[in-house]
């Protein structure tokens, strides 16, 4: 029987609330397809940690996750401490000291949901943003001048480089040859005058290479509008780090709700731990409440468990996704109901 050493961290918020009720799914899971599951939990990996001791976690904190198989990750924020002091003392270090280059976020819309969207329907609004992880946008080269004074500025570089954009485009035109062929790269070419058109051209370049996949280029702004205009017509979208944050966000509102929403953060040679984690944040509006949709979470522990080699046991928990979701009125809040997060999980439960 294949164990898998899985590290926890709740983190803030709902993070502590909606981590229990994936485990309770892994476990049967585990139990149903022979595999087993050790955790270790890191509670303490929060904002409270840094209001506490000045850091969110430990110094060796990558050393102790080093010989996990996955992070399991809830949500990172809280207001009394400033959100780039947060990501970037757990989340962002994580995804770069352990390669985590790929973002995949997959969005569907399920049977039982209403998207705010008109043309947003079940059964045809299915497909996948690839986002670039670790450089683009969110690279740490910059820096701040003359603080405090009128002519005081801020310097943030975009970092593209060939290496970081051309595995990140395999991995997503292999990702399209497994699905319906068809791949949208997410530019901005007209007016980014560098970085955009480097951009471009390796996405022609990397195209040659599977003539199989049918590509376009789409404008970013033209592409979000797209994406309300005409979700069902995308397969895989891939994108840098910036412009896959804000489209993977904005399908996931167009799908119904971001409380819904998974993650995944890979490093697709397997060198280091991947990394798994709902989309939807701490939200420190309703810790504590026990009405949190951990539907995120739950879907996000499939994504985890497909990426350790077990699909059938994924497959099992989005089936029950859909199950809840389309023959049952049980809803959380942020989907126009009443349940609780407990009271959720239960009816999820008893679908799987």
């Amino acid at each position: 029987m294949t164990n898998h050493r899985i590290a926890l961290i709740p983190g803030d918020g709902i993070g502590a609330e909606v981590l229990p009720p994936a485990r309770q799914v892994l476990d049967i899971l585990g139990r149903r397809h022979d595999f087993t599951l050790s955790y270790t939990s890191y509670d303490d990996w929060s904002c409270e940690r840094f209001r506490r001791e000045g850091a969110m976690m430990p110094d060796d904190g990558l050393a102790q996750l080093r010989d996990k198989d996955a992070i399991l990750l809830g949500a990172v924020g809280h207001p009394g401490v400033p959100d780039h002091i947060s990501l970037w003392g757990l989340l962002i270090p994580i995804r770069r000291g352990f390669r985590q280059y790929v973002n995949l976020r997959p969005i569907r819309v399920f049977e039982g949901i209403d998207s705010p969207v008109r043309g947003a329907r079940a059964g045809e609004v299915d497909f996948v943003v690839v986002r670039e992880n670790v450089e683009g946008e969110y690279s740490e080269a910059g820096g701040r001048l003359n603080r405090g004074f009128p002519d005081e500025m801020a310097v943030q570089e975009a970092v593209f480089t060939r290496v970081g954009v051309t595995r990140l485009l395999d991995y997503a035109f292999k990702l399209a040859e497994r699905r319906e062929g068809r791949l949208t790269s997410a530019t901005k070419s007209n007016g980014i005058v560098h970085t955009m058109p480097f951009w471009d051209e390796l996405v022609a370049e990397r195209a040659a290479s599977f003539p199989q996949v049918s590509w376009e280029q789409e404008h970013i702004d033209a592409l979000a509008a797209k994406f309300v205009l005409e979700p069902a017509r995308f397969d895989v979208v891939v994108a840098s780090n910036l412009f896959g944050d804000i489209l993977s966000d904005l399908a996931a509102a167009v799908a119904g709700s971001i409380g819904v929403a998974p993650a995944a953060n890979l490093n697709p040679e397997r060198e280091f731990p991947s990394m798994f984690e709902p989309v939807h944040g701490s939200a420190p509006d309703i810790a504590g409440q026990g009405i949190a949709n951990p539907l995120g979470a739950i879907w996000s522990a499939a994504m985890m468990l497909d990426h350790l080699g077990h699909p059938e046991a994924a497959k099992d928990i989005t089936d029950a996704i859909a199950a809840v979701l389309a023959k049952t009125d049980v809803r959380t809040r942020d989907l126009g109901g009443t349940a609780s997060t407990v009271e959720f999980t239960d009816k999820l439960l008893e679908l799987l």
